[in-house]
């Protein structure tokens, strides 16, 4: 990012108080405005990390994060500032600190009375977009593992490569964000290494999901996509390690048009929803049906 550019990030927590939605809005005295809790990023820190830290730093709040919602630019002293932001189902108590002395719990109507800026304002809107459900699959590709043709044992227990395996480690520090309480994985050895240092993180074992495997997909389909919609409707959140050659026909399936998707390049040719290794989709849903589906190309520079 250029010099004269800043990066930043934040989050729009939320929660339903006596059955009605309430938005997070903090007060900063040093400015002495309303507005969603955000704050610049550290040298090679994830934008999501960011978010979540300083929403925390910011209120004291516990948080689950949802969707991506659209970023915002503007202009400050120091150059374009532009801030990623995420939703994020919040619980606990506002603690006052050096950035915020006071958190509002806002309707949506009270906060975009309440917000000093504009941008804060077009969020609640984007936020309202779509229904308010938590992530309910992370949908890993495998990290990256070398190329097949330099290795002499069986393809499925072809290991990660140096570079996969510090994807793996990136990946157990960010996917904690979303709370998963499963991970599981396809069976070659590749996909149950990019998800077990997650799974050691979470103290959760690695449940074998052998259906999405590309062998097991070519000859079924159908149970891969049954299996996912299962999950998708469930009460859990998983973290689902699977393969290049079963991901994007997934997603073919399960994303329909006019669902809401992030993180693919508007400018992509190609038919199908990419998935690189070591990448993510973040999917939201309802009743086994997808609302949302945030793109993470890579976690780790």
């Amino acid at each position: 990012m250029p010099a004269d550019q800043i990066a930043a990030a934040g989050g729009v927590p939320w929660q339903w108080i006596e059955g009605e939605l309430r938005l997070g809005v903090v007060h900063r005295a040093r400015y002495d405005d309303w507005s969603f809790p955000k704050g610049k990023l550290r040298y090679g820190e994830p934008p999501l990390l960011a978010a979540v830290r300083e929403v925390t730093e910011e209120t004291g709040l516990s948080l689950v994060v949802g969707r991506r919602l659209p970023p915002t630019s503007y202009h400050s002293v120091a150059g374009l500032k532009t801030v990623d932001y995420w939703s994020m189902l919040a619980t606990g108590e506002f603690v006052a600190n050096d950035e915020t002395d006071d958190l509002e719990w806002l309707t949506p109507d009270q906060s975009a009375d309440r917000l000093t800026y504009a941008d804060d304002e077009s969020l609640v809107k984007h936020l309202l977009a779509v229904s308010l459900e938590p992530v309910r699959v992370l949908l890993v590709r495998h990290a990256r593992a070398g190329a097949s043709e330099e290795w002499s044992g069986p393809d499925d227990q072809r290991p990660l490569d140096h570079r996969g395996v510090a994807e793996a480690r990136a990946l157990a520090d960010v996917l904690p964000v979303f709370c998963p309480d499963q991970v599981a994985s396809a069976d070659p050895v590749r996909c149950l290494q990019t998800v077990q240092p997650l799974a050691e993180r979470l103290g959760l074992p690695v449940r074998a999901a052998s259906v999405f495997g590309e062998e097991r997909y070519l000859e079924a389909p159908g149970a891969a996509l049954n299996a996912l919609v299962s999950l998708l409707g469930a009460e859990s959140v998983t973290a689902l390690c699977s393969q290049g050659g079963v991901i994007p026909d997934l997603l073919g399936s399960l994303v329909p048009a006019g669902v809401p998707v992030t993180g693919v390049s508007p400018g992509r040719r190609a038919d199908w929803l990419p998935a690189r290794k070591g990448s993510v989709w973040a999917l939201t849903a309802r009743g086994g049906r997808v609302l949302s589906a945030d793109y993470y190309p890579a976690f780790l520079a």
